[in-house]
């Protein structure tokens, strides 16, 4: 089966005259916000946008040849590949890039990135970038589902304005992965009305939910029918709180939490490979993190938060790179801080890890009975055509 490099390669000599923009192109755009454009791409306000051909061909040559370039833990690795293989096609080859923000704090644990693309359709995407390397951004994703608003999402909310004045002719589509798709839905809803009218679609890539609260603004009930949320069958990220809009579930090659990865998501010609609903285990992870979120008041979720990044914390790691880096090191910290928490929080950390744990190990096991069925099903066939052969020959056998 298919996936987006195959799409790359299969109808990257498409312009978007001949084929016009798809669900398929916005996942290829809402992961090119991880490179980082520093210095190759300009700032909000700061200057002409300049073509994706250019902006590779300048990330590369920070490199060099065949030198592998690592995007850090749990980063598609395939990101660098697929950048290529943009500049070197019809498509998007000439698409022109500016916008471009990449910011971090890692003693407040705050992390936003994003990316305009001019995508030569008289429309822009702006590309909300996922939970990267950083502990910080991984924080972030734990405040999501834990908090009712986090620093990102208003730096989203401010980017999405700074944008729709530098471009104020232009239509807007908003997009990320992961935590981007989240940041991506939030600032669709709450920028200026006169902004939001030029929205002409927002996707969310596997993207957390939002709380119930804000599903009833009037602000959300605007935009929800140009809200695309997609998400893989054995989805845990995008499952997580509430979403009102209709998601379309995709199929993977991959198993757990593993489906997660854009890059593992099946593509048949200029759309993804669609199911009827995301896979049993999937509802019941879903089901048992909300259980356990909904039964802490938020207090207790700050203090949930801050206690397990504290605990990743005493590693001295900025990075999940850097804790995989010196993992010995790191795990005689972890446990150190861990034996120093209060027993109540300790619980609190050790049962929201049985519960991904376990529920990762569902999924797997799911996922492999899944493919297992195909064999099944074709070994059951050709047990069934040989007791039919046999009954055939059996009077003649007899005979003799």
């Amino acid at each position: 089966m298919a996936n987006l490099m195959d799409y790359l390669d299969w109808r990257g000599d498409l312009t978007l005259e001949q084929s016009p923009f798809n669900e398929v192109d916005n996942l290829i755009l809402s992961e090119l916000s991880f490179v980082d454009f520093q210095e190759i791409v300009p700032s909000p306000g700061s200057g002409k946008s300049v073509e994706l051909r250019y902006a590779a061909e300048s990330f590369f040559s920070r490199f060099q040849e065949g030198e592998k370039i690592d995007m850090g833990v749990l980063v598609p690795d395939e990101i660098p590949n697929m950048l290529r293989r943009m500049a070197d096609s019809r498509r998007f080859g000439e698409m022109r890039l500016n916008c471009f923000v990449d910011w971090l704090d890692v003693g407040k644990g705050e992390q936003f990135a994003a990316l305009t693309i001019e995508t030569g359709d008289g429309r822009l995407y702006l590309s909300f970038r996922g939970t990267d390397d950083t502990l910080a951004g991984w924080r972030e994703d734990f405040e999501l589902a834990c908090m009712p608003e986090v620093p990102a999402q208003k730096k989203a909310l401010q980017y999405v304005e700074e944008v729709a004045r530098q471009f104020p002719r232009k239509k807007l589509r908003l997009g990320g992965h992961s935590k981007g798709g989240n940041l991506a839905v939030y600032a669709g809803v709450f920028c200026p009305a006169a902004v939001q009218r030029r929205i002409a679609a927002v996707w969310s890539n596997d993207g957390p939910g939002f709380h119930t609260d804000l599903l009833d603004l009037p602000q959300h009930r605007r935009i929800a029918e140009r809200i695309y949320s997609i998400v893989p069958k054995s989805s845990v990220v995008g499952m997580l709180l509430e979403h009102e809009e209709d998601y379309t579930v995709v199929d993977s090659d991959q198993l757990g939490f593993l489906q997660h990865d854009g890059f593992s998501w099946q593509v048949m010609g200029d759309h993804f490979v669609t199911l009827h609903q995301v896979s049993r285990q999937a509802h019941l992870s879903d089901q048992e993190l909300r259980k356990w979120v909904h039964e802490m008041p938020v207090e207790q979720r700050a203090k949930f938060v801050d206690a397990l990044f504290s605990v990743l914390g005493a590693t001295g790691a900025v990075t999940l790179t850097d804790l995989k880096t010196d993992s010995l090191k790191a795990t005689g910290a972890m446990a150190k801080a861990m034996a120093e928490l209060d027993k109540e929080t300790r619980d609190g950390l050790l049962r929201f890890l049985g519960i991904l744990f376990k529920s990762n190990l569902r999924m797997v096991l799911e996922g492999i009975q899944e493919e297992k069925k195909p064999l099944l099903k074709r070994w059951s066939l050709k047990k069934k055509e040989e007791s039919q052969f046999y009954l055939k020959i059996q009077p003649f056998t007899m005979k003799e």
